[in-house]
């Protein structure tokens, strides 16, 4: 380092950055190696000068050697300036002219948001404006057309149209108080006279088409439904004319209804049954005419008079979904092939035929008189009003005397499933109707089924002429008329008619016991009420389904009475073994069987009776059921229940027969063999 040139003396001279120099001198690494060879620094700081002049010379030469090429450089680098310069100039220019430009842009967008909001202003203006002079101009061709074209033409609806659209603007410039709706409103105002009046003219030829005689009413009304607006015009417009037409309707319809259900109805009960359940024909009443004094009653009546009255035959086919919308009968037809119907048949038709015209013409009047809710149930009462009263006095009529219960059950259940039909159509207009006739048909069946009842309670027996254990003609009328109401009451269940069915029920079980009571003997009264509840349970089974309260209840009487009865029979012949068995059972429960030790004489009579003679007695058992029971099948039934129950008892008397008390004796070895008498008493019993 060469300190010679320092100026120690300065005032600017600040040792601590000398120490800060010698510190990074020091930190060198050509410094640290010098000072770890031990170089001298003096020496070594004039050889770096030597080479630094060395390299000075070196350079200053290069330098005199590139000089043209360094002048070359420098007179480029001065031309790039002038072109750079200029560049400069014309980038100004550039920005000078963009300047302008935007300046000029600006001024045209502001020019062009004010064309385009005159422009939007115009054109509402314009389209309000066009318009207001399209709705308010009336053009040539609907004058025309309405003046001089008929009102079934399509162009007469398409320019009535126009023309309502032309009366209701002009209506709305009216209450803007538009000067211009007055240049046309005369113009209108006449028009819509004329269409008013042609209008006015074509509906109401309609309607007084309904009015002559073989009409079918309902292609005049289709065609009004084609031209429903032109109603909804003469409502908007001219009310009065409306109402006018409105009520013409109404008065033509009503008529026309009235008319028409009162001769169809009367023609109906002309096929009508002659012979009508009367007030004497109930269920209780005897009839004398069933009797014969050889016989006694006969199980199946067969006056024409009462054919119907509890049976309900082919009657329920009325509630079958094909006939019960089936066509409505021709009075006039019926009449020409002589054909008769019960009342049922002839209120199925009738309240069909009062259905299906009542339901179109709701829809009808909903439709063309634009009417829905309670207007429109009005506007219905007042068209089939009369009609509707003449049903309900007509049913009042019939009702009062009638007897027959199956009928008026049957027309019950016809109203539940045209309600259900009404309803499902949507049609509420007949609901009220539909009420009306099930509140006076569901008291007089209750009224009438009050009366069987009480026509049994009342029945006395002695009165009923020859007992016979066959079944009972009462009985049969019961058992028919049950399962005749049961299985139509499944669909529409009621809890009143199964309580009544119930009184029913109790009413004729007490007769039955009644009956039975005056056979002398025990085992001719067990025969008459197996055969009565035998038929009775039977006739119910093939209407009233298995778990019906009627079927169970006859189930467990007869269950009860066949094994009394089986028990019966049994004891003539083999009463003194049946006997010995309970005894000895009893006893052999208590311990006690030899008390019955000394015995032998009287157990040797059984075994030896009953080894000679019990072919003998089952075969006349046999015979005697099968005389005594009018179902063969029964009877059937209980000669096998009567085998069984003898095998059991035989059973149970070689079981006592086997105790230690009684194996001494001798006449065990005269048993029969269990087994070979199950073999044996097979053969015995009868096969279908």
């Amino acid at each position: 380092m060469i300190l010679g040139d320092l100026d120690l003396t300065t005032d600017e001279f600040i040792l601590d950055e000398v120490d800060i120099h010698i510190q990074a001198n020091l930190e060198d690494e050509l410094v640290k190696e010098a000072l770890k060879t031990g170089v001298d620094l003096r020496q070594y700081s004039k050889q770096v000068e030597t080479e630094l002049q060395h390299i000075e010379q070196t350079s200053i030469k290069d330098y005199i050697k590139e000089s043209q090429n360094i002048a070359s450089l420098h007179n480029q680098i001065t031309a790039c300036d002038s072109i750079l310069e200029r560049i400069e100039g014309m980038l100004s220019g550039f920005q000078s002219d963009l300047s302008s430009i935007s300046s000029e842009i600006q001024t045209l967008q502001q020019q062009s948001v004010s064309m385009s909001l005159r422009l939007k202003n115009r054109q509402a203006v314009r389209s309000q404006l066009s318009q207001l002079v399209d709705e308010l101009v009336v053009p040539s061709i609907m004058i025309s057309v309405i003046l001089d074209s008929t009102v079934t033409e399509q162009d007469f609806l398409e320019q009535l149209h126009e023309l309502n659209n032309k009366i209701n603007f002009a209506k709305e410039l009216s209450f803007r108080e538009t000067l211009a709706c007055a240049d046309i409103q005369d113009i209108v105002d006449r028009l819509k006279i004329k269409a008013v009046s042609k209008i006015r003219e074509f509906i109401l030829q309609k309607i007084y088409s309904f009015r002559k005689p073989m009409t079918n009413y309902q292609i005049p009304q289709n065609t009004l439904l084609k031209y429903r607006f032109f109603y909804q015009f003469l409502l908007a417009n001219e009310r009065t004319v409306a109402k006018e037409i409105r009520d013409e309707y109404v008065d033509t319809m009503s008529k026309i209804y009235y008319s028409y259900f009162k001769s169809y109805s009367g023609r109906l009960l002309k096929v009508q049954y002659e012979d009508v359940a009367d007030k004497d024909d109930l269920m209780g009443v005897e009839d004398t005419l069933f009797l014969d004094h050889r016989a006694g009653f006969f199980s199946k009546p067969s006056l024409k008079s009462r054919n119907t009255i509890f049976t309900l035959g082919q009657r329920g086919a009325v509630l079958s979904p094909a006939e019960l919308e089936g066509p409505i009968l021709i009075p006039h037809a019926a009449q020409r092939g002589d054909c008769r119907y019960p009342y049922e048949t002839l209120f199925r038709s009738q309240h069909y035929a009062l259905l299906d015209n009542g339901c179109r013409e709701f829809l009808f009047l909903s439709d063309f008189f634009m009417v829905a809710g309670n207007s429109a149930l009005d506007l219905f009462n007042s068209v089939m009003g009369k009609t509707l009263s003449m049903f309900l006095k007509n049913m009042s009529t019939y009702v009062s005397d009638c007897y027959d219960s199956i009928a008026v059950f049957l027309c019950i259940h016809i109203i539940l499933r045209f309600k259900a039909i009404t309803a499902k159509r949507n049609v509420p207009a007949l609901d009220r109707y539909w009420e009306a006739v099930l509140e006076m048909l569901w008291p007089r069946f209750e009224l009438i089924l009050e009366m069987n009842i009480q026509s049994i309670r009342n029945t006395d027996p002695q009165k009923l002429g020859v007992l016979d254990t066959r079944p009972h003609y009462i009985t049969r009328r019961y058992a028919e008329f049950c399962s005749a109401i049961v299985s139509i009451n499944q669909t529409f269940p009621n809890e009143r008619t199964n309580a009544l069915l119930g009184q029913l029920q109790i009413e004729v079980e007490n007769f039955v016991l009644r009956m039975a009571a005056e056979f002398p003997s025990r085992r001719d009264q067990l025969i008459f009420l197996i055969n009565n509840y035998d038929m009775m349970l039977g006739v119910l089974m093939e209407r009233a389904s298995d778990d019906s309260k009627e079927v169970e209840g006859f189930q467990q009487l007869l269950l009860a009475r066949t094994q009394e009865f089986i028990e019966e029979i049994l004891a003539p012949p083999f009463g003194g073994m049946i006997s010995f068995v309970k005894e000895s059972e009893a006893l052999m429960e208590k311990g006690q069987l030899d008390k019955l030790k000394n015995d032998e004489v009287r157990i040797t009579q059984l075994v030896r009776g009953f080894s000679s003679t019990w072919k003998q007695s089952v075969e006349a058992l046999s015979q005697d059921v099968m005389r005594s029971f009018t179902n063969f099948k029964n009877g059937t039934s209980i000669i096998q229940g009567a085998l069984t129950q003898l095998i059991q008892y035989y059973h149970g008397f070689h079981k006592i027969l086997s105790q230690p008390t009684f194996r001494s004796l001798a006449a065990r070895s005269e048993l029969i063999n269990l087994h070979h008498l199950m073999v044996e008493v097979k053969k015995h019993k009868p096969n279908f």
